[in-house]
């Protein structure tokens, strides 16, 4: 997927997009703690590329380190012009993609802490 893929995900996740830091995938093993503790005190919102099959587990890591009730967004592309996106706390998108099995490209847009 191209560098810009992200773009339309991060202004329908209706998180601040003025300011903010494009992660891409995450460290699956080594580093990932780490990457993940240097981003608990990121301000700006946080852009990341996720395959379906471990969207729970990052989702869930990050209520882990960013808190539960930290805003979210996730999208998935349907198709080149449709788009699919689910927003609200980590702890309400766990339980969504609970039930919902989650399909397809995915880009998770993270709130930043709050200021």
């Amino acid at each position: 997927s191209n560098a810009t893929a992200f773009v339309p995900a991060l202004v329908a996740s209706g998180l601040p997009n003025e300011k903010f830091c494009f992660e891409g995938f995450l460290p699956q093993k080594k580093g990932r703690m780490t990457k993940l503790k240097s981003l608990v005190d990121e301000h700006r919102t946080m852009v990341f590329y996720e395959s379906p099959h471990r969207l729970l587990k990052t989702l869930t890591q990050f209520a882990e380190y960013f808190g539960p009730e930290r805003q979210v967004s996730v999208s998935r592309e349907i198709s080149k012009i449709h788009e699919e996106t689910v927003r609200g706390t980590l702890s309400e998108l766990i339980e969504h993609f609970t039930a919902t099995d989650p399909r397809g490209e995915i880009v998770i847009v993270l709130a930043g802490i709050d200021d």
